[in-house]
């Protein structure tokens, strides 16, 4: 009987090569796909506006689409996870991270609304205005929802990546 052994051991996180690296390279990939969500956002949030809703049903609707696009990109581009998503480990930490980025980006841009009223706009540079406001709020939440996420929802270490090798 011959066995065959393979020298080389399978690499964990912590064993892995520039991992500073690797976390920018995440990170570039986060900022893209929210990139992405974000003009999927921008759209909703000017077709609800320029229909004459409120601020906070614009930016609400806004959230609610690049929200779901954002999941998708994140979970299987960012952090590599294929598969069903699990909803307790998975699903609803991201929703509870992203509304609350969510919560923060409809306040200040329902602020930034109630701040332009006693202007009286044209009701094209109201929406411009709004609009600036909630891309504003979504990158000033980024870091905090990126660091959440990376750190609390996806990043599962070396029990993500299981050795492909066994001892037999």
């Amino acid at each position: 009987m011959t066995t065959v052994t393979n020298p080389a051991n399978p690499r964990t996180t912590e064993e892995s090569p520039k991992p500073r690296r690797r976390g920018l390279a995440r990170f570039v990939r986060a900022a893209a796909s929210s990139v992405a969500a974000t003009l999927l956002s921008q759209a909703a949030l000017i077709a609800v506006l320029a229909a004459g809703g409120a601020p906070w049903l614009a930016s609400a609707c806004a959230f609610a689409a690049g929200a779901v696009l954002n999941f998708f990109l994140t979970r299987r581009w960012v952090w590599g996870r294929r598969g069903r998503p699990e909803p307790v480990r998975e699903l609803l930490p991201y929703v509870l991270v992203i509304s609350l980025g969510g919560l923060a980006s409809v306040g200040l841009t329902t602020l930034a609304g109630h701040l332009l009223a006693p202007l009286q706009l044209p009701h094209f540079w109201w929406v411009v205005l709004l609009d600036a406001a909630y891309v504003l709020s979504y990158a000033l939440v980024f870091v905090a929802k990126f660091t959440m996420l990376d750190r609390f929802v996806f990043d599962r270490g070396a029990a993500r990546t299981r050795a492909t090798t066994s001892l037999s």
